[in-house]
């Protein structure tokens, strides 16, 4: 069942935050990560939201995105930010419903772009992105911290 994030999910919305950033190398201040888990339970339209795979009453993924302004568009698009699914789910279909969730919610909010972003070295998951998604030219840069 995928359906949105809620209080009751936060430790185990955590577990999953944690493989997460596992998967990319990184960790983050506990205070970025709680600030992350109370913008995903906002009101506002604007605030990043959440969506969560449930199997059995327990988390098994995960999804984040964000509607925003476009210079190139009249309406919003949404940004995927975030997508994990437990390594014992993948392959499954799991990914693929996190994104199609995506895409409805988009779908049913008036914007209908939705994209993202992943590492270059990320096969497993770019072999799922290229079937359900289009791969753009565009290269990422980041300002140096």
């Amino acid at each position: 069942m995928i359906r949105p994030l809620c209080s009751a999910d936060e430790p185990q919305w955590r577990e999953l935050w944690k493989g997460y950033l596992t998967f990319y190398e990184t960790a983050l201040p506990d205070e970025v990560t709680d600030a992350t888990f109370a913008r995903l339970q906002s009101d506002d339209p604007d605030e990043m939201r959440g969506r969560v795979a449930e199997v059995s009453g327990r988390l098994v993924g995960m999804v984040h995105y964000v509607r925003h302004r476009h210079c190139w568009r009249d309406e919003k698009v949404t940004y995927l930010q975030d997508l994990f699914a437990l390594p014992e789910t993948r392959g499954t279909g799991l990914g693929r419903a996190l994104i199609e969730a995506v895409y409805r919610e988009a779908d049913l909010s008036g914007s209908p772009m939705v994209y993202w972003l992943t590492a270059r070295s990320n096969a497993t998951a770019r072999q799922l992105y290229d079937r359900i998604g289009v791969l753009t030219p565009f290269i990422e840069y980041d300002r140096p911290e």
